[in-house]
Parts: C-alpha cells; structure tokens; sequence
C-alpha cells in the first residue's frame, strides 16, 4: 500500500515542481515588460534632456520648469543667467531649464 501512495504522489510533486517554474517564468516576463514600456523611455528622455542642457549657448530662448521663459544671458558650469525681461535677470539652476521655447510656440 505504501509503495502505490509513493507512485501516486510522485506526479503531484512534479506538477509543483513544473508550477515553481512557470511562476518564475511570469515574474521575469513581468520585469521585461515594466523596463520595456516604463524604464527604457524614461531614461531615452533624460539623456535627450541632459543633452538639450549640455548644449545651450547664450541667446537660446528656454522655459523653465516654473514656467518661466526668458532668453540665456550666461551659462556658468551649474547655472544660467536668464534675461526675463528688460533688464531683470534670473540666476537658476541648469538643471531647471526643460525646454526650448521656440520648439514650444512653434507647436501652438
């Protein structure tokens, strides 16, 4: 009797054991797909915008992630000056400058 309970569980052991993998297959499926549609991007657009910062050059018109708009004045290694208008100037951290302004007016 004990030799035919040992046959009829050895099955059951290999489907769980066949279930452990197909639940690992899921979990590692699922972590392609997020980095596929979420990480990947994300980071496609931080390097577009890291490139956008590290190439502006006095005169750019730029928006701020304020929504300030203004025109660069001076660009120091973390900083720039923006002329806002007249002769008022903003001093703002580079890492504040998101867009440039003509590509925004040119999209309205």
């Amino acid at each position: 009797m004990t030799l035919i309970s040992l046959l009829q569980a050895a099955p059951a052991a290999g489907q769980a054991q066949g279930s452990q993998w197909s639940f690992w297959i899921m979990i590692i499926a699922l972590f392609a797909i997020m980095w596929l549609f979420m990480i990947r991007p994300q980071r496609k657009q931080q390097k577009e915008l890291e490139k956008f910062r590290n190439e502006l050059k006095k005169g750019d018109k730029v928006i701020t992630a304020g929504g300030i708009y203004g025109s660069i004045a001076e660009i120091e290694e973390r900083t720039v000056l923006l002329k806002v208008d007249g002769d008022v100037k903003l001093r703002v951290d580079k890492s504040s400058i998101v867009r440039d302004s003509s590509d925004a007016q040119m999209q309205k």
